[in-house]
């Protein structure tokens, strides 16, 4: 299996014959929407920076795309023009297929919570995730990890935007993904409490994971204020560091 990590969430798992887009944000700096903070971090348009230079000619191999929810850094304007373009099917949670459908999107499979259904010769499940501490999480709207096991392929866990919750718990010690990624970037608006795990919770996360952990999500939107040299010290204070990936935008990985 490689993986590639573009920028933010979105990344693209090549699997012998089948190319899945994760969580596409494709446009250029600036473009995918205002500021999503303006006194607590500095009011930047996001994305904050560019793709890499190699990112689209992975994006064009696309076969299949996966979203875990709607929010424009995960589904921007660029990216419903090209799945559009291309009519790549979509797999989406069962809460998001209307939206997707109105928009003029091929949505091919929605997900449920808990359940299991067939995903390109293997099986591909939906799992809870909340995006945001305390009273913030409701109005950040649904959102959905996955968990997927392809044939003879590592099986991964992508978490999505979520905080530390019993589902994600579950996952990592019952089910024990041999790849699980975790959204790192510490999240926050101007008010409320942050949209995604605390540093404490990240730790936690790495820990509990059985095997490797792939941390994004970082340095690519204005209200993610944990940068990977921070990540990086942080994990290596805690002997975590070997096991986890914090890879550049446009890198490559092979499991």
């Amino acid at each position: 299996m490689k993986i590639h990590h573009l920028r933010n969430a979105t990344m693209v798992i090549e699997t012998k014959d089948k190319v899945i887009l994760i969580d596409p944000m494709l446009g250029k700096r600036g473009t995918a929407g205002p500021s999503f903070t303006f006194f607590r971090y500095k009011p930047k348009r996001n994305p904050i920076l560019d793709l890499p230079e190699n990112a689209m000619e992975i994006v064009h191999k696309t076969t299949h795309c996966l979203l875990t929810h709607l929010h424009p850094d995960h589904l921007d304007k660029a990216a419903e023009q090209f799945l559009k373009s291309k009519n790549i099917p979509i797999i989406c949670s069962v809460k998001d297929e209307k939206i997707l459908l109105k928009r003029g999107l091929n949505v091919s499979q929605v997900v449920n919570y808990w359940k299991s259904s067939d995903f390109l010769g293997g099986t591909i499940e939906g799992i809870p995730a909340r995006h945001g501490y305390g009273f913030v999480a409701k109005p950040m709207g649904n959102v959905m990890g996955f968990y997927i096991q392809l044939p003879n392929e590592k099986t991964i866990y992508l978490s999505s935007d979520t905080i530390y919750t019993q589902a994600v718990d579950k996952v990592l010690k019952q089910y024990k993904p041999d790849i699980s990624v975790v959204a790192s970037g510490r999240a926050q608006l101007d008010l409320f409490r942050p949209l995604l795990m605390t540093m404490e919770d990240i730790v936690k996360f790495v820990k509990n994971a059985p095997d490797k952990v792939i941390a994004n999500h970082l340095e690519a939107v204005n209200h993610c204020p944990i940068a990977r040299e921070e990540l990086t010290s942080e994990l290596s204070k805690k002997g975590l560091i070997d096991k986890t990936y914090i890879p550049q935008d446009g890198e490559l990985m092979v499991f």
